[in-house]
C-alpha cells in the first residue's frame, strides 16, 4: 500500500450504482420515472444486517466519504478523519454506506443525465428534491441492500438536517441519529447568502437559463463566485485570520485590482478547483433544498411537534465559531427533542475553524464522537430473525 494511504484507512474503494424502475413522487408534485443511486460501502455488513451506518452527505458533498479510488489518488474521501479502522465510524465494527444525493453531480441521478424522455440533458428540467426527497430515496436503497434499520444515520451541515428527516419520517428505521453543525431550519441571513450565490449563477452570461450544457458552455463566472461566497461562510473571522491575516502574496501595494492578499489567493483558487468539478444546476438544487427544510412548519411551527413520533437516541454537535449553524440552533434542537422525553447527547466543542470544524481532526470533537458511537450495539434487534449467509 502506498505510504499516503494510512492502516486506519479503508483503503480502496470502488463506488457502486442501483438503478431504480419504481417511480419516486417527489414533495414538488413532479415524479421520477426511475433514477440511479450512487454509493460507496465500508466495512462489511454483519449476518443479522444490524450494523449498518447511513452517512448523508452535506451541500458540495458526495458519495466518496472515505478512501481512495485508486493507488495514485492522493486526496482521500471528505470524511477521511472520522470513518475507518478505529476512527469514530469504525469500519471494524459497522458496515458504512454513503449514498451521492439525488440531484447530485457525481453518478446519481440529477440535471447532468439524460432524460430519457429528450436525450439530452435534463439540466433546468431536472425538478427540485427536498429532504424528504432524499430521505425516501435512501430508505429505498437500505430495502435493496436489505437493511431494515439503521444502527445510526449521520450527518453534518445539510446532511445532519437529512438524519433529522430520517428520524421524523422513518422512526423505527433509525437506533441513533448523529447531528452535526446542523439546524431544524435555515435562518433568514442563511437564506439570503444562498440566494446571493444562486443569483450569480443565473445571471452569468453562459448560463443560457440552465442549458448550458447543450451550448457547450459553463457558467464558470457564476460557480466561482457561489463558490467564494460560501467558502467565507463555512469559516470563521478567527480562522481566516490566523491562516491568512492581511498578507500580502508581495509583500507590497500594488495599488490594483489583481490578487493582493493572501485570502484573496485562496478563494480564487478554491474558485478555480470547483468549476468543472460541481455542477452549477446541481448547487441550485442544493441550495433550494436547504432553504426549503423545515420540519415544523407542517406542524404550526413547533418542532416539539413535528418530533413527537421521534424514538431515535440522539448525539447532537455545534461548533462554537460555527456563525452560519450556530450553537444555539442546536440547542434549539436539542430543547425540542428533550421536549418529547427523548435520550439526547449535546457537546458544544470550543474550536475556531467555523462551519468546516466538522471535517477537521479536532481531537475533542472526535474523542466525543468515538465515545457516542462506542454506544451503539451491533447485536441482533429483537424481534429481527437472523439472516443466513449464502
Amino acid at each position: 500500500m502506498p505510504e499516503h494511504i494510512s492502516e486506519d484507512s479503508v483503503g480502496l474503494v470502488t463506488p457502486q450504482k442501483i438503478h431504480f424502475n419504481q417511480p419516486l413522487e417527489l414533495e414538488s408534485g413532479h415524479t421520477l420515472p426511475s433514477y440511479d443511486l450512487l454509493y460507496e460501502s465500508y466495512g462489511t455488513l454483519s449476518a443479522e444486517r444490524t450494523n449498518a451506518i447511513l452517512i448523508c452527505h452535506a451541500l458540495s458533498g458526495n458519495h466518496h466519504a472515505a478512501g481512495y479510488h485508486s493507488m495514485e489518488d492522493r486526496k482521500p474521501g471528505w470524511w477521511e478523519t472520522a470513518i475507518g479502522p478505529g476512527k469514530p465510524i469504525d469500519t471494524n465494527r459497522f458496515f458504512v454506506v454513503c449514498p451521492n444525493n439525488l440531484g447530485g453531480c457525481d453518478g446519481s441521478t440529477g440535471p447532468t443525465s439524460t432524460n430519457p424522455e429528450t436525450g439530452r440533458p435534463y439540466g433546468p428540467d431536472f425538478p427540485i428534491v427536498t429532504v424528504g426527497d432524499w430521505v425516501k430515496s435512501q430508505a429505498r436503497l437500505a430495502d435493496e441492500l436489505g437493511i431494515d434499520s439503521w444502527g445510526a444515520v449521520i450527518g453534518a451541515s445539510l446532511g445532519g438536517m437529512q438524519v433529522l428527516q430520517w428520524s421524523i419520517t422513518f422512526p423505527q428505521r433509525i437506533q441513533h441519529a448523529i447531528v452535526i453543525a446542523a439546524a431544524s431550519k435555515l435562518t433568514a441571513q442563511n437564506i439570503a447568502f444562498n440566494e446571493v450565490a444562486r443569483q450569480a449563477i443565473r445571471t452569468d452570461p453562459d448560463f443560457h437559463e440552465g442549458r448550458y450544457l447543450e451550448h457547450d458552455m459553463l457558467p464558470e463566472r457564476g460557480l466561482r463566485l457561489a463558490r467564494m461566497l460560501g467558502h467565507i461562510t463555512y469559516l470563521s473571522d478567527e480562522s481566516m485570520g490566523a491562516k491568512f491575516g492581511r498578507e500580502l502574496r508581495e509583500g507590497k501595494l500594488n495599488y490594483g485590482y489583481e490578487v493582493e492578499f493572501q485570502v484573496e489567493s485562496y478563494l480564487r483558487y478554491q474558485a478555480d478547483s470547483f468549476v468543472g468539478k460541481f455542477d452549477a444546476n446541481t448547487y441550485l438544487l442544493m441550495t433550494k433544498a436547504l432553504d426549503y427544510f423545515d420540519p415544523a412548519r407542517a406542524h404550526g411551527d413547533d418542532l416539539g411537534e413535528a418530533l413527537r413520533k421521534v424514538s431515535a437516541k440522539f448525539c447532537v454537535i455545534s461548533f462554537t465559531s460555527d456563525w452560519r449553524f450556530s450553537p444555539q440552533r442546536s440547542r434549539d434542537l436539542v430543547r425540542a427533542l428533550l421536549d418529547n422525553d427523548l435520550n439526547v447527547s449535546y457537546a458544544e466543542i470550543t474550536a475556531h475553524q467555523g462551519h468546516d470544524a466538522f471535517l477537521m481532526p479536532i481531537p475533542h470533537y472526535l474523542d466525543i464522537f468515538h465515545a457516542y458511537m462506542e454506544r451503539i450495539t451491533v447485536y441482533p434487534l429483537p424481534g429481527l430473525p437472523a439472516i443466513e449467509e449464502s
